[in-house]
């Protein structure tokens, strides 16, 4: 095998501009494509220089908005990010010390779970 790094994530949601928002505006991501394609808008976002893409998808069959749990995110400040959530009306779980680090957990508007770690 060959493989180097993953590619793209779908994350499933309902609102697909509520979405983008999120996660440009609130997680400071920078769209990568946002373009129609037939009846279904393509929208991917990535972490500024991140080789892995979060697509932001309300047309997967058999993928349920608020179904992705686990999408892990690493920072270099885990104090200060928390803070820039919560001031932007973010629930978020921690801080906290666990023993593989250092964590805290919120979820996008459609439910997903996101894990934000300290790297």
């Amino acid at each position: 095998m060959n493989i180097t790094h993953v590619r793209m994530l779908t994350v499933p949601v309902s609102d697909q501009d509520a979405a983008k928002t999120f996660y440009a505006d609130t997680l400071g991501f920078e769209v990568v494509t946002d373009q129609s394609m037939g009846p279904i808008r393509w929208l991917q976002l990535a972490p500024k220089g991140a080789e892995t893409n979060v697509v932001l998808a309300d047309h997967m069959p058999g993928m349920t908005p608020g179904s992705v749990h686990g999408l892990m995110l690493e920072t270099s400040d885990l104090d200060a990010d928390c803070e820039r959530l919560r001031r932007a009306g973010v629930d978020v779980d921690g801080p906290q010390d666990l023993p593989w680090g250092r964590q805290a957990t919120f979820t996008d508007p459609d439910g997903n779970g996101i894990v934000l770690a300290e790297g």
